[in-house]
């Protein structure tokens, strides 16, 4: 918040530094092109004098009266102070207007060269006609030198309001943005917190149906935790890591699986054994997998999983194809699909590919996302 009212006092500032240098610049370029022979700095102090009573309407109209529309909606308040402030300034107009159309004029003339006066006071005698008297207008009527004042001052309180609007919904934009940031973390977090007992459920099952139909392989299944537990905890809390060792997590979980089934049932990883320096989210792919071990092996015929992954450029392909059994485990409490469908949305929005397809006999996968 700061730094946004930092970034608008400098706009300001910078808009009313070009303002009242515009006078001294356009007196100097009157002087290279000879349509005047000294600098008169009295007709820039007289224009700055004039920009100085509007820079204390802006002031105002800055720090006491836009902030009750921009911060706190009150526009009738806001109306009502500004139709007051305006109503103020034509009233100032009025009174303080002078009372000959030419005293100022003669003002500034009096500091200028008598060759100049003499130029500009004798006009030629075919041009020479008998003078008017002007006569003053009303105290309290506008002229139309009043309009328009009062109409640059309706001009500066817009742009100032839109400024400050700008800036405002600029703020609002970054800390929504920001908001965003922190809930998509949060989610994100609550979603892997999901996981790791949802995947530990599923191993726990797998080694205590081991126990009693082969120890020795119960032992083997164990050591095999060990070491997804190892990555669980050390690199399951990332946002990323390598795809090196996410392969390794599915081969070790695929190990450990196989040690259930018997020979009817065919596994096919197929993994690039040297895969480039490239990152994804961790624990993305174990679930389709999971998924696969969980409703596709059947005890009365041979059934198969495949599981292939690649990268082509800066994306992974990965697609996990199994037989579905003729009564699936409905087992319920994990999370499955619709948990990594919502880590999919919540990391990549769009930029991503996940095509499932649900046939009478076989269940497909097919995911592309973007690496970094």
């Amino acid at each position: 918040m700061q730094e946004q009212r930092k970034h608008e006092n400098l706009t300001y500032l910078v808009l009313w530094g070009i303002l009242f240098i515009a006078p001294v610049l356009s007196m100097y370029l009157n002087m290279k092109s000879g349509d005047a022979v000294s600098f008169y700095w009295d007709e820039v102090f007289h224009v700055w004098k004039q920009f100085a009573g509007f820079l204390i309407l802006f002031l105002i109209h800055n720090f006491f009266l836009a902030p009750i529309l921009v911060y706190r909606q009150q526009i009738k308040k806001y109306i009502l102070w500004v139709v007051m402030l305006i109503g103020l300034f034509s009233v100032s107009q009025c009174i303080t207007r002078p009372d000959d159309i030419g005293q100022r004029r003669e003002e500034i003339e009096g500091h200028r060269p008598p060759h100049e006066l003499r130029e500009q006071r004798e006009p030629p005698r075919h041009l020479d006609r008998p003078r008017h008297h002007h006569r003053p207008p009303h105290p309290l009527m506008l002229d139309w030198h009043d309009v328009f004042s009062i109409i640059m001052l309706i001009l500066m309180l817009g742009m100032n309001l839109g400024i400050k609007l700008y800036f405002k919904n600029r703020n609002d934009q970054l800390r929504m943005a920001k908001l965003e940031k922190e809930n998509l973390e949060q989610q994100l977090e609550y979603l892997k917190y999901q996981i790791n007992p949802h995947f530990f459920m599923n191993t726990l099952n797998n080694i205590h149906a081991l126990v009693d139909i082969d120890p020795e392989k119960a032992k083997g299944t164990i050591l095999e935790l060990s070491k997804m537990m190892r990555f669980i905890l050390y690199e399951g809390d990332k946002k990323g890591v390598p795809l090196s060792r996410e392969f390794e997590f599915i081969r070790n979980y695929v190990t450990l699986m196989k040690l259930r089934y018997t020979d009817k049932v065919e596994v096919k990883v197929e993994l690039p054994a040297e895969v480039p320096d490239y990152e994804l989210p961790p624990l993305m792919l174990i679930t389709f997998i999971e998924n696969a071990f969980k409703h596709g092996i059947s005890y009365q015929h041979a059934s198969f999983i495949h599981v292939k992954a690649g990268i082509e450029g800066t994306k992974l392909r990965f697609s996990c194809r199994n037989s579905k059994a003729d009564k699936p485990n409905e087992e319920k409490g994990g999370v499955g699909l619709a948990n990594v469908k919502q880590r999919l949305n919540l990391i990549y929005g769009t930029n991503y590919t996940l095509n499932i397809q649900d046939e009478p006999d076989i269940y497909n996968v097919e995911l592309e996302i973007p690496l970094t």
